[in-house]
């Protein structure tokens, strides 16, 4: 072959999706730990791509119905740089799934590796949670993996079901 291409697909009902979860859920933390403010940072490549355009757009109109909570903007690429630089500014980030994908692997090397990093996936009813580098089956059994990423995937559900004070002693 000599060429391929991918489309992007981003639909108004996914994207008012997740920017009202990340909204809600900025609304329910002490804000970024710089400077305690609650902000949604939308993290996207719009100078490039017209789906992130549409992404940023939608964004910014789920974001008028927040007003107590700050809109940050950041192309994928600044975000990157800011988040080895400048972590301490970030509350709480939204983006499209490939975009995550990358920068949640950068996040984990900046705090020790994937095996310190939990993770949540939420749905509308459901939810489930697993370390960030899932089930690590390279590494099973032979005594090397790190507990920590589980542990606190752990406490992340049992914030999500209402146990937050229990939460709070396993952080």
């Amino acid at each position: 072959p000599h060429a391929a291409a991918d489309m992007l697909m981003m639909t108004r009902v996914g994207v008012e999706r997740v920017s009202r979860f990340a909204f809600e859920l900025a609304r329910g933390r002490q804000g970024a730990p710089v400077d305690g403010i609650r902000r949604v940072t939308c993290v996207d490549k719009s100078n490039v791509l017209r789906s992130f355009v549409f992404f940023r757009k939608i964004f910014t109109e789920v974001g008028e119905q927040y007003p107590d909570i700050e809109k940050d903007y950041l192309y994928v690429d600044a975000a990157a740089q800011a988040l080895v630089l400048d972590p301490g500014r970030f509350d709480v980030l939204v983006m499209e799934n490939l975009m995550g994908d990358i920068l949640s692997d950068l996040g984990g090397g900046t705090v020790g590796g994937l095996g310190m990093c939990p993770s949540g996936n939420y749905g509308d009813h459901i939810a489930y949670f697993e370390p960030v580098h899932g089930s690590a089956p390279t590494i099973a059994g032979k005594g090397l993996a790190n507990p920590i990423a589980q542990i606190l995937a752990g406490a992340m559900m049992l914030e999500k079901i209402g146990e937050a004070a229990v939460a709070q002693r396993i952080h």
